[in-house]
């Protein structure tokens, strides 16, 4: 009989009048690793949070090894050996990992730095983590910086873990590493809860799936007797189709010929060196690489957004026939003539869209350029409003309601769906997923391939490498700002796109 190291006894919270958990009943076992599984705005995060200290539930109860609890801070959840991994890092760059480690702590006897050194090599070697507690954050890459904030936690004597989306941003190799951590620590008697909506992982690590649907407690399943498509069911309410169709190209033209392209930021840095790449007309371009390698001053160049030192961008417009440098012209320019990057960032609302503006509002910052006269024209933007609410599903109460007030998977399909209802010939769609649920997913993907069939070029940056694969006709690999290679998408295999893009040297491209 499992025993039970922490136990959530009909757990509500809301936020105003919106419910974010109802009567969530769910049970996490000692030697276990489960999952939370659920689409946005599900409650995932809002439950894991109430563990952690960092909400106070409005009512329930929580049972830490059969007792109950009350866990009003972060203090009193690692009184309880709970500790929270989250999404983003809240690390010191200029501290070392131990230093990190450490901050924070009350010690009696004043801080002995070359103890803790020697304590997280122990729990390292326990565990099979890699590290050096005497190197600087900020020279550490994201699965070092990841491992320093789970030895952390461990480091305060930690027995129940809560890992937050903790593959987001790595490579297909750190996930696998990370996953051989997380069962030695499974087998030494922790209990690891995970929150995450990749399907494919969940079924590879956990040994039992809880599933929210709408803040409520839907059900929960042993990973080896059920699929991909029983969770997605559990987790939708329906039968949702898994796959992606991927058309063979047609008509394909070059659209876009990239050469040599060189590119500095702000503090001296070359953060492109030498990049050439075709995208053409008919074909999804896919880009992989770690977080940080190019990718996004990559799309900026080619929307005229950054400044580069060599190096040419042809388009060939298709109205005109005529070839022309993008590099010569401004970024609205470019925009007039087809050229389109919908870029979805961490911050949707700071970069993306005005919070304050409702849906309507926000379609009419693309075009109000183009009105005649001093007064606006309202209705083409609110029928445009309107269509991406139906078509991409936005759960809002109508198209006047303020972009502030929806989910962060909605505010993403409102950015996206602006893009695409533009007509573009040249659309960059950078992390057009981040974040969201299955469902919303698989309707983006269907949407961008729907711009394939209508001849766009279309270049997809994107964070998981399976949905590349499966998507994509070719992939270019960037690795620290060079390209490490170009793969077909139909051939290659998640090995090989992970080695490339740990790789630092260029690799000519074979066409």
């Amino acid at each position: 009989m499992a025993e039970a190291a922490i136990e959530l006894r009909n757990i509500t919270k809301t936020f105003g009048s919106v419910v974010a958990n109802k009567n969530v009943c769910i049970t996490a076992n000692k030697n276990e690793i489960l999952s939370i599984l659920g689409e946005n705005g599900s409650g995932k995060t809002t439950l894991m949070n109430m563990i952690s200290g960092i909400y106070f539930p409005d009512e329930g109860q929580i049972f830490i090894n059969g007792e109950e609890v009350v866990i009003r801070s972060p203090k009193d959840a690692f009184k309880y050996k709970i500790g929270m991994i989250h999404q983003h890092f809240k690390l010191v760059d200029v501290f070392t990992a131990a230093e990190n480690i450490i901050l924070g702590l009350e010690d009696e006897d004043g801080y002995d730095l070359k103890k803790s050194v020697e304590k997280v090599r122990e729990i390292g070697e326990r565990y099979g983590f890699t590290i050096d507690p005497e190197k600087k954050i900020y020279e550490m890459s994201v699965s070092e910086k990841q491992t320093v904030e789970i030895i952390r936690v461990l480091y305060r004597g930690a027995d129940i873990l809560i890992l937050d989306e903790p593959t987001a941003v790595l490579t297909p190799q750190e996930t696998q590493k990370l996953f051989a951590v997380l069962r030695r620590m499974r087998d030494d008697g922790k209990t690891i809860i995970i929150i995450t909506h990749k399907l494919h992982e969940v079924l590879s690590l956990s040994d039992r799936v809880s599933v929210l649907r709408k803040g409520e407690y839907i059900g929960t399943v042993k990973t080896a007797e059920t699929d991909e498509n029983k969770l997605t069911e559990m987790m939708v309410g329906k039968k949702v189709s898994l796959n992606i169709e991927r058309d063979e190209p047609k008509d394909c033209v070059d659209r876009l010929n990239v050469q040599n392209i060189n590119c500095i930021n702000r503090e001296g840095v070359t953060v492109l060196s030498n990049v050439s790449f075709t995208a053409r007309s008919g074909e999804i371009l896919g880009i992989a690489g770690i977080a940080g390698s190019g990718q996004r001053e990559l799309l900026e160049a080619i929307a005229g957004l950054q400044k580069l030192s060599n190096g040419s961008i042809m388009y060939l417009d298709p109205k005109t026939g005529e070839t022309e440098n993008l590099r010569d012209k401004t970024p609205m320019e470019i925009r007039d003539m087809g050229v389109r990057l919908s870029f979805v960032p961490e911050d949707r609302l700071g970069m993306g869209l005005v919070g304050n503006m409702d849906i309507v509002d926000n379609m009419m910052l693309r075009s109000y350029r183009k009105g005649k006269t001093v007064f606006l024209e309202r209705k083409a933007p609110k029928d445009l409003a309107e269509e991406i609410i139906s078509r991409l599903e936005v759960v809002t109460p109508d198209a006047n309601t303020p972009v502030r007030r929806l989910s962060g998977g909605n505010v993403q399909k409102v950015l996206v769906g602006r893009e695409i209802a533009a007509a573009p010939t040249v659309l960059m769609a950078a992390y057009p997923v981040r974040g969201l649920d299955i469902n919303s997913s698989y309707t983006i993907y269907n949407l961008l391939n729907e711009q394939k069939r209508k001849g766009v070029a279309v270049i997809f940056v994107g964070e998981d490498l399976d949905v590349l694969l499966e998507l994509c006709d070719k992939i270019i690999v960037l690795s620290a700002g060079k390209i490490s290679g170009v793969v077909d998408a139909r051939t290659t295999t998640k090995e090989e796109v992970g080695l490339l893009m740990t790789k630092s040297q260029e690799v000519e491209e074979n066409e």
